[in-house]
């Protein structure tokens, strides 16, 4: 992976995409701890969805819960940091604060301006 990286220009063949549903007042402080993790940026989009219990009515209105979908694209070796640091930062083991997931993303193109970033980084990690 490593290899590809370095060998095509602007094109990232492998990563993962992590994704984590949050209540939006503590989005920035998310972001902010994936930054200090190691991620390079994110996209954020204001959200709502179900789950196990359906959502409130007030005479006929639904009273959805607003929520973040934070999404973000990093190297598998910046993964796991990410999630802890996330974790602990968004209080996910108490019920309702968010979850996170990681989904493995083959192609990638758009980042050539996140090319140099990713090159340093791994050279100091592997090289």
């Amino acid at each position: 992976m490593l290899l590809k990286l370095l060998l095509k220009p602007g094109y990232i063949t492998t990563g993962f995409a992590w994704l984590s549903k949050v209540k939006p007042d503590i989005t920035d402080h998310i972001v902010d701890a994936a930054k200090g993790a190691g991620a390079t940026g994110a996209t954020i989009v204001p959200a709502r969805g179900t789950g196990i219990k359906e959502a409130k009515t007030f005479f006929g209105l639904s009273l959805e819960a607003q929520t973040d979908i934070i999404l973000l694209l990093v190297e598998e070796h910046l993964v796991a940091n990410i999630l802890s640091s996330v974790r602990e930062a968004g209080k996910f083991h108490k019920p309702g604060t968010g979850i996170a997931f990681v989904v493995p993303v083959e192609h990638v193109v758009g980042l050539e301006s996140q090319m140099e970033k990713f090159k340093e980084d791994v050279r100091k990690s592997y090289f």
